[in-house]
């Protein structure tokens, strides 16, 4: 500043406007006004949130407004604005040591982590508007599986073998069959894997050899962009099925995501990609010894995925403590906060932990 100016006020500098910026003003409010009464005259030609301005102070009816296509296992607005017009496709994923990385668990839609033998656990990656060029490895079903997936309505299943007993259980369900024994030709080996750790497919691949197949899968859950109920802070959460299988999640706010570990060691996929999601579903579920066993002698684990038990819900960074609720296996599991109130999720890909009722659930800030 030169000696002996005289600095402007800060009313100059903040609040005074001139002659020409009073003008530009108007010009601008007039605008805004018109493009209002515009919205107001044609509530569906206006952008998402206008819609919802129209109709919290009363300028349009509910019935008025076009409510955005969303996907029903992720809750966010499809891209096209049309749902597609086809099932969910479960894909059997190992998730032993040898198995990782694995391939496709960020493109799932719903990412669902059971028990299986000798401490291992193994998952269910089910796609609808995800996609995928590469999914697996791909490993063996269990009774586990079509339980889960019978409230999902019929539904696409890639897998590779199981025990006779659980392949005539199979045989009775709702389910669209593709495991490699159906479509062999649906399946590749990765020769860089060592088997049995090495078979692959991709979802365009396995719903071409399920034939043309109409009809979006049931919604498992309710979204909504946050929960005004009770939770509480939680920055990392520990789920120690077993040595093998010891779970972490761990909280990034810059991300806003929850990220996957094994342990203290990141869980990464094919391509050097960390396991995300936004949500995080913890359904303690009571576990037996069935009379199946794997060829070391370990009982096959048999998940009660009916009645109910205690819930933990994680969004934004919180948990929200409840339970879970299924009166049978062709209904939808429900998730209801304490003081009864159905638990909403966040849009976007969400994992459910089917941990075993003894482990005890950590959570750490």
């Amino acid at each position: 500043m030169p000696e002996g100016a005289r600095p402007r006020s800060s009313r100059h500098r903040r609040g005074h406007l001139s002659r020409r910026g009073k003008v530009v003003a108007a010009t601008v409010t007039i605008a805004l006004v018109a493009g209002l009464g515009y919205f107001v005259l044609f509530p569906k030609q206006a952008p998402a949130f206008v819609q919802k301005t129209l109709v919290s102070v009363g300028l349009a009816e509910p019935d008025e407004i076009e409510v955005a296509a969303t996907c029903p296992l992720t809750g966010e607005v499809v891209p096209s604005g049309h749902v597609p017009d086809r099932p969910a496709l479960a894909v059997k994923v190992e998730n032993a040591p040898e198995a990782r990385p694995q391939a496709s668990l960020n493109d799932a839609d719903v990412v669902v982590e059971e028990p299986v033998e000798g401490g291992y656990t193994r998952f269910i990656a089910i796609f609808h508007c995800g996609n995928s060029n590469r999914v697996g490895p791909i490993r063996s079903v269990r009774t586990t599986d079509p339980d889960y997936l019978s409230q999902l309505g019929p539904t696409l299943f890639a897998f590779s073998g199981g025990n006779p007993r659980v392949m005539e259980e199979l045989a009775g369900e709702d389910l669209v069959d593709v495991n490699t024994g159906v479509a062999p030709g649906a399946y590749t080996r990765d020769p860089t894997r060592s088997a049995p750790h090495d078979l692959y497919s991709t979802t365009k691949t396995l719903r071409k050899a399920a034939g043309k197949q109409r009809g979006a899968p049931d919604a498992l859950f309710s979204y909504s962009e946050t929960w005004e109920g009770r939770s509480r802070r939680a920055d990392t959460v520990h789920l120690p099925y077993s040595s093998v299988s010891d779970v972490v999640w761990t909280w990034r706010p810059a991300k806003h995501a929850w990220f996957r570990s094994h342990g203290d060691v990141a869980h990464m996929l094919d391509g050097g990609e960390r396991v995300s999601a936004s949500n995080v579903v913890i359904q303690l579920v009571k576990v037996t010894d069935s009379e199946i066993v794997d060829a070391a002698g370990n009982p096959s684990p048999e998940v009660q995925l009916t009645g109910s038990g205690r819930a933990y819900v994680l969004r934004d960074g919180r948990v929200v403590v409840g339970r879970w609720e299924r009166s049978g296996l062709g209904e939808v599991t429900t998730f209801v906060a304490k003081g009864g109130d159905e638990i909403s999720l966040a849009p976007g890909r969400t994992w459910v932990q089917l941990l075993p009722t003894g482990v005890a659930v950590e959570f750490s800030r």
